[in-house]
């Protein structure tokens, strides 16, 4: 099986790694890299896409009727070894199936599939969740692309921003031991615009838990669209040279949450034979 896959047009390139199907790789036309390149001295991740479970859940264990289950941050998806469904020039499926190994951690039988498919100068990114049990199976699901803070089109650091679709007048959360914070924050959201700089996430990732946009333009040139994903984490650690731009359907537990999987907030009821889909898209507008 192949361990990465590349795909592309004239505009766009990416490549795929089977582990997590995670996107490792996007550069523009010219090839200039706008991914970040998992430098362990920050961060190994680059593009992790999250399953079952958004963020953290308290003593990394979830509860699904009355039993207890190991369950690490952001889940397991990202460090599993996904099998290649097809692919071709300019798109690549890859699917994950329930094993014996991840019943040990969430009791549900599922398929996860993952599609890249670029077109033109824009990089679809689709997860379908489809329950293969009898039972309805709880579920949530995050993108967390890691772009270059700086971009490579000659703006300074300081001068990158996060220009979002609507104004985004709510409090935003921050993460307290990794779990939601129940205090909320004001936004630092002004008019819409996101300055960036390292003393925003000195307490961790913003958390938009009551968002508004369902699109973002990063540095005057990234737009990413998630047209059905209600929630977004912005994150990066101080001094690093990326920023992730996040996605999500869920979130972490909130603090005091000690429920089942299944009323944990943000989570999806998938009924058995049914198929959740989660998308965004990357598009480069230079």
């Amino acid at each position: 099986m192949a361990a990465t896959v590349s795909i592309c047009t004239s505009a766009l390139g990416a490549e795929i790694s089977a582990t997590g199907a995670e996107l490792v790789r996007l550069r523009d036309r010219t090839g200039a890299d706008l991914l970040w390149d998992g430098d362990p001295a920050f961060w190994t991740g680059r593009s992790p896409l999250l399953f079952p479970m958004v963020g953290r859940a308290r003593g990394d264990r979830i509860t699904v009727a009355g039993r207890s289950y190991d369950m690490g941050q952001h889940g397991f998806a990202r460090t599993s070894t996904f099998a290649l469904v097809r692919s071709d020039a300019a798109s690549c499926t890859w699917r994950l199936d329930a094993s014996e190994a991840t019943r040990q951690r969430y009791p549900f039988a599922f398929r996860l599939d993952v599609t890249y498919r670029i077109d033109d100068a824009t990089l679809h990114m689709e997860a379908e969740v489809t329950n293969t049990d009898a039972v309805v199976m709880p579920a949530s699901f995050g993108f967390h692309p890691a772009l270059r803070w700086p971009l490579p089109y000659g703006k300074p650091r300081s001068e990158h921003e996060i220009v979002f679709e609507r104004a985004e007048p709510a409090p935003i959360r921050r993460p307290v031991d990794g779990l939601l914070s129940a205090a909320q924050f004001p936004t630092p959201v002004r008019d819409g615009h996101l300055l960036l700089n390292d003393g925003l996430f000195e307490d961790g990732a913003l958390i938009f838990d009551t968002l508004a946009s369902r699109s973002v333009v990063y540095g005057e040139a990234i737009r990413v669209d998630f047209p059905r994903m209600p929630h977004l984490g912005i994150w990066t650690k101080p001094g690093a040279g990326y920023v992730c731009i996040e996605p999500w359907q869920g979130y972490a537990s909130p603090e005091g949450f000690d429920g089942d999987f299944a009323d944990k907030p943000g989570m999806v009821p998938v009924a058995p034979g049914a198929t959740e889909t989660f998308a965004m898209s990357i598009s480069v507008e230079r």
